[in-house]
């Protein structure tokens, strides 16, 4: 059984390198790896051929490709009769596609979804990572929708339906997922094949990050219902919740504060388990970005959603 590696890279010299010091020392190495560039301007394409005497490398241009085009490229290059998919932005365990692959020995096996845990570098990373990554508590791995950071198929499945949407910039792997999914049945998930992700460093980089996702949850016409009650939350409860503790009763004020607990909840069960060695003063600085992250995230999406929607209106599936 043949197995490609397929990813697409954007200027990404400054991180691509531990991405293919993982691929290397993969256990079950890949048959093959192919590259779809989209154009970059940096080094990495460099530092992406420093790896050509340890690897069987393909890299392919695609100037100006999107995320889906370049995936597209890749897969639809790639010889081998599964695809593995992940990101330049990762670095992989080394039994990743062991792992992944394995799923494929049964043959009614169509799709494998990994999975990926927080690769903090920063008490700020971290803060990040508990806040809006999930961990394995948090999964139901009968709807589980794997990034394309840790994920496999049968390239025939890719093909039967269309590939990635290249008419969409965000969020196109959740459209691929489902589309998979409403073909094939349920991702096969494979929880040990990880991918360890590097969240976002900054707090506008994370905004950039969550404004496009949700900018293309509004152009794919993804979870309206889940926008909904976000608008909702920040645009009528928390202003009627702040005019309650006001002008009717102060003990209001406690329910905003058990409200606001449960809020952050989960990240912070998710902080306890991941500072380890941290300092009590860098767990007091963990404890107050939690909440700023959740509300960064909120209002990001809150701004990218209608922008997608308008894109949606104007544009359609192109």
């Amino acid at each position: 059984m043949q197995v490609s590696l397929a990813l697409t890279v954007l200027n990404e010299g400054a991180h691509v390198r531990r991405l293919f010091d993982s691929i290397v020392k993969q256990t079950r190495p890949p048959d093959e790896v192919v590259v779809c560039d989209g154009g970059s301007s940096d080094d990495t394409l460099t530092v992406i051929a420093e790896y050509s005497n340890q690897l069987p490398l393909r890299t392919l241009h695609r100037s100006g490709a999107n995320i889906s085009t370049g995936r597209n490229t890749a897969i639809s290059a790639a010889r081998g009769e599964i695809i593995a998919v992940t990101d330049s932005g990762v670095r992989l365990a080394p039994d990743w596609l062991q792992k992944l692959v394995a799923a494929f020995d049964h043959e009614e096996i169509v799709l494998a979804a990994g999975f990926f845990s927080v690769d903090a570098h920063s008490t700020f990373q971290l803060a990040m990572g508990a806040t809006v990554l999930p961990t394995l508590e948090d999964v139901d791995s009968t709807q589980f929708l794997p990034s394309s950071r840790s994920v496999a198929f049968r390239k025939s499945a890719w093909e039967a339906v269309g590939g990635y949407p290249e008419w969409l910039h965000y969020s196109e792997d959740v459209v691929f997922d489902i589309t998979m999914r409403e073909h094939f049945g349920d991702f096969a998930f494979v929880p040990g094949a990880l991918a360890h992700f590097q969240p976002r460093g900054s707090l506008p980089a994370f905004a950039q990050q969550y404004f496009h996702y949700a900018a293309g949850d509004g152009h794919a016409g993804l979870f309206a219902g889940l926008h909904f009650i976000r608008y909702f939350t920040y645009l009528v409860a928390v202003p009627l919740g702040l005019y309650a503790a006001l002008n009717v009763h102060p003990a209001i004020w406690a329910l905003g504060a058990l409200a606001g607990l449960a809020y952050v909840r989960r990240p912070l069960l998710r902080a306890n388990e991941m500072w380890g060695p941290l300092s009590m003063a860098q767990r007091g600085v963990v404890m107050l970005l939690l909440p700023i992250i959740r509300v960064v995230g909120d209002l990001s999406k809150m701004v990218g959603y209608p922008a997608g929607l308008w894109k949606r209106v104007t544009h359609g599936q192109k």
